[in-house]
């Protein structure tokens, strides 16, 4: 088995003979609007989490229309009620195999908040209602579509069967949990954005080859027997212990002969002829190490040994994030019992032209007309927006968008992107000129790669900006602004926002590029990520330090201020991220007062699996850097005391907190940062306890239990107080009051295609966290 390094296009197949019935209207989710198309039945069906909406920013809608592209009959099942297989015949057998998706977020993450609290609505519903998918969705759908359909292929895929492929600490149940191939028992999983992997399964499939015997696809993870190799030129690598350091036997001197070789090159050759002596060529020992590499697998520790260890843990997590460049990763194999999970290398990523092709499937831009006039939350957010790119190399330890989408940035050409733009305003109704993102996981990555190819295909550091930024990588904004400055030309098109999160540390490269961000695409608001303001915390995180934010502050300050506009920076902070200590939170918060930053929600640092900073909650110990059993300790923040104490500092004016950082304070001996002086971070009294301040200034005595009684009662914080906007971000005390609030438990809406997570949800367009 041979994995090949020049992938097919996906738009080079040949079309499947179902191609005549041509494209639907929208894909069906009946035996009503299948007839209606004249179809006896679907090839492929597609089990999603997920409500139905026709657009390329949802995962189901454009899996769906990349195969109907291919020339195969695909119907929807759209978050059918996982109680019996009833709902999985909805549309009857499938001729090929069952497709199984979450949905465009990680169900455990849309149903569940940082506290683990259930969410109160869910932003891929109509209507918001909650409860409409299960826990652990994608196990939960395949086992039904095999009790539907006994024999019938099942392929799982989405960022939570990607984020699972292998053992992982599940939060949720506070344990680690073994692969999803391993309960769901599906037949193949597909990990990252799968398109090449999606459309040779589909073709082999309809040749009749079963999904379970396709074993050389890229981006493709499958169950096999234990010690199980392709063929015999294949070899495996034991990573499956941490290295010993043990005794170092000294160098054999390569001229010197063992007496038994000696007589044995006397034997067999004539030392009175000439002997060739072949001398190989940079080029071609390079080419036969490749070779080895292509067939090498490498040997993870088991799933029983990971459960149970946290240095053999957090040893699997840090070969997985090595292992996952395209251009040098190699497979690797994990025990699971008697058997073993096998994952391929990921996916080559897409062509410029690819790229276009799938965003300009014809798609309806709409929900499907099943859902009536419902409100669909995650619908009205991304109905204006445009997804520019893919991928991202900032490598932020608490984010998964690298295990999922990985470190190359896949970007779409302007035609494509523009022709985005003219369909909005021709196709979406309600449309008032206004684009609300051109954007990605990532708003400044567009185009941005390394300035050497070889040196990408090479590379195994975990981020291309951290601990600076590579020499190697490209930082030039300069198409970017272009597609900014066509974009706003367009006729009918009035304004373009950036939503995205922005990279500030990449950002302060071009400040041509900020120039043209300030001035006419940021709506009074632009939000940034610097996620902590200490050193500690900041390099578990793989974040720059505060030096870029405040080069980027000054900047874009400076333009504004040209513009003659007034804009403010939102920052995002993370609470209670590994490596944080009570101290650090403490200075962070006393940067925000100095700041005048009065932040209305925060967010608690969420372990979701596969991410580098959840292997170091769960294990105590540092990835990010060779382990052993004596390796770096992680300081943790897992008691629910800490971890409230560190979100209440970031909300240190609101009189509910007032309690909790008083005693912690006390605790740490730092006493003087109680009071009304400008350096004190909270007063003497709860803010708006009017009596006990009264006392506290004419000397009288309180206790803390009658603190806490009075606090209990209501108190609020001061009327005028700055409060944070909608999506729960401070602004500045100068700034005009935000009229809404996001509910609390409401759940997180994410972009499409995207594995942002690890931060608590505040309803931002990013899996749980963005930039």
């Amino acid at each position: 088995m041979t994995l090949p390094a020049a992938p097919q296009s996906i738009n080079s197949y040949r079309k499947y003979w179902a191609s005549r019935f041509g494209t639907a209207p929208f894909l069906p989710m009946s035996r009503a609007e299948m007839d209606e198309l004249g179809w006896d039945s679907c090839d492929i069906i597609i089990i999603s989490g997920d409500c139905y909406i026709d657009h390329p920013s949802f995962g189901m809608a454009l899996v769906g229309r990349l195969l109907e592209a291919q020339g195969f009959r695909v119907g929807i099942i759209a978050q059918p009620d996982w109680n019996s297989a009833d709902a999985f015949r909805a549309l009857g057998k499938p001729n090929l195999f069952f497709g199984v998706t979450a949905g465009n977020m990680d169900s455990m993450i849309n149903r569940y908040t940082a506290d683990r609290r259930p969410r109160s609505d869910d932003a891929y519903t109509p209507h918001g209602e909650a409860n409409k998918r299960p826990d652990r969705a994608v196990t939960v759908y395949a086992q039904r579509c095999r009790e539907a359909y006994p024999g019938v292929g099942v392929m799982i895929g989405s960022i939570e069967a990607s984020l699972r492929r292998i053992a992982h600490f599940d939060y949720w149940s506070d344990k680690v949990r073994p692969s999803v191939l391993a309960n769901s028992k599906a037949d193949i999983l597909l990990f990252g954005n799968a398109e090449r992997a999606l459309v040779e399964i589909a073709h082999r499939a309809s040749r009749g080859e079963k999904l379970s015997e396709m074993r050389d696809i890229r981006g493709t993870a499958f169950v096999v027997p234990q010690g199980w190799l392709p063929d015999e030129e294949w070899q495996e690598m034991d990573s499956s212990v941490v290295d010993i350091p043990g005794k170092v036997d000294p160098h054999l001197n390569p001229y010197q002969e063992l007496p038994e070789q000696a007589a044995e090159a006397t034997k067999d050759n004539d030392p009175t002829k000439p002997q060739v002596i072949r001398i190989e060529s940079r080029e071609e020992r390079l080419a036969k190490r490749r070779a080895e590499r292509a067939k090498t697998v490498i040997r993870i520790p088991s799933f029983e040994a990971v459960a149970h260890d946290p240095v053999l843990y957090a040893h699997a997590s840090r070969t997985l994030h090595l292992e996952s460049n395209p251009g040098n990763a190699r497979a690797m194999v994990q025990g699971h019992g008697t058997r073993d999970v096998w994952l391929n290398p990921p996916p080559i990523p897409l062509s410029t032209e690819e790229m276009d092709f799938v965003f300009g499937l014809p798609y309806a831009r709409n929900p499907h007309p099943s859902y009536g006039n419902a409100h669909i939350p995650a619908w009205e957010m991304i109905k204006y927006s445009v997804n520019i790119m893919r991928g991202c190399f900032g490598g932020c330890t608490f984010c998964s968008i690298t295990e999922h989408e990985g470190r190359i940035i896949q970007s779409r050409s302007e035609e494509s992107i523009l022709k985005e733009i003219e369909e909005i305003r021709d196709k979406t109704p309600g449309f008032t000129g206004h684009i609300s993102d051109l954007g990605g996981p990532t708003a400044n990555m567009y185009r941005l790669s390394c300035k050497d190819p070889k040196i990408e295909r090479s590379c195994r550091k975990l981020s291309c900006v951290f601990p600076d930024i590579c020499e190697n990588l490209g930082t030039d904004h300069g198409p970017l602004i272009q597609l900014y400055r066509k974009a706003r030309a367009l006729p009918g098109v009035k304004k373009i926002n950036i939503q995205s999160g922005l990279r500030y540390d990449l950002a302060v490269r071009s400040p041509e590029y900020i120039k043209e961000l300030v001035q006419h695409h940021v709506g009074g608001y632009l939000k940034i990520a610097p996620e902590h303001t200490e050193e500690g915390p900041l390099s578990k995180m793989m974040k720059p330090g505060m030096g870029a934010y405040d080069k980027f502050k000054e900047l874009f300050e400076r333009f504004s201020r040209q513009a003659g506009k007034e804009q403010y920076l939102i920052p995002y902070f993370i609470a209670a991220h590994p490596g944080t200590s009570d101290e650090d939170m403490v200075n962070l918060a006393l940067w925000l007062k100095k700041n005048n930053f009065r932040l209305d929600q925060v967010q608690t640092f969420t372990p979701t699996p596969m991410a580098m900073a959840t292997t170091m909650w769960h294990t105590r110990r540092n990835p990010l850097k060779k382990l052993s059993r004596s390796s770096e300790k992680v300081d943790v923040v897992r008691d629910g005391y800490r971890r409230k104490l560190h979100k209440a500092l970031l909300r240190y004016h609101h009189a509910d907190n007032w309690q909790i950082i008083y005693d912690a304070l006390i605790q740490m001996g730092r006493s003087d940062l109680i009071g009304h002086a400008k350096q004190c971070l909270i007063p003497p009294t709860p803010p708006g306890d009017k009596a006990a301040a009264a006392r506290h200034r004419f000397g009288g005595q309180q206790t803390l239990a009658a603190r806490a009684k009075s606090q209990g009662q209501g108190a609020r914080a001061p009327a005028g107080a700055p409060r944070g906007n909608a999506q729960g971000f401070g602004k500045p005390a100068s700034a005009k009051p935000a009229t809404a609030k996001a509910g609390a438990g409401k759940a997180p809406v994410a972009k499409p295609n995207t594995g942002r997570s690890g931060g608590g949800a505040k309803g931002s367009n990013k899996v749980g966290r963005s930039r």
